[in-house]
């Protein structure tokens, strides 16, 4: 049983947060805790605006969000933990050799699909990479 879910990216302000609020969404009666950080976050930054702006014409929306700093106790605490990048699991495993059994690429129903960076990129990165954190939403959604 997954209780305590972590979602990482690199910045922590476009895809995990996005990620994060997907699941929320979708898991919200099951009681599970989802959260999200970054491997180099910016720290107390709020959600990117196109990421934002794209999650909410989704009808999404994560208004409160601030950067957090992925840090080894986070990584003990998650059951699971769901990154972007194949490199995002071997800087994890790196800080927490025991997180290695429990994270997984969000593509990972997908054929390990990775989820590349949007950031500072035009509207239709994200617009890309939203689809793509959608359908691996929506297959770890069926498997938990």
């Amino acid at each position: 049983m997954f209780n305590k879910i972590l979602v990482v990216c690199i910045g922590n302000i476009c895809r995990s947060p996005t990620v994060e609020a997907l699941l929320k969404s979708r898991l919200a009666e099951r009681g599970i805790d989802v959260s999200s950080a970054g491997i180099h976050a910016l720290v107390d930054k709020p959600m990117d605006s196109t990421a934002l702006e794209v999650l909410r014409e989704h009808n999404g929306d994560h208004p409160d969000h601030k950067g957090r700093q992925l840090t080894r106790e986070l990584l003990q605490q998650a059951d699971l933990i769901l990154t972007m990048e194949t490199g995002h699991v071997k800087r994890i495993v790196q800080m927490a050799p025991e997180a290695q059994g429990k994270t997984f690429l969000l593509g990972k129903w997908q054929n390990n699909q990775e989820i590349p960076d949007p950031y500072r990129q035009q509207k239709v990165a994200f617009e890309h990479v939203y689809q793509l954190m959608t359908q691996g939403v929506d297959s770890w959604s069926q498997k938990l």
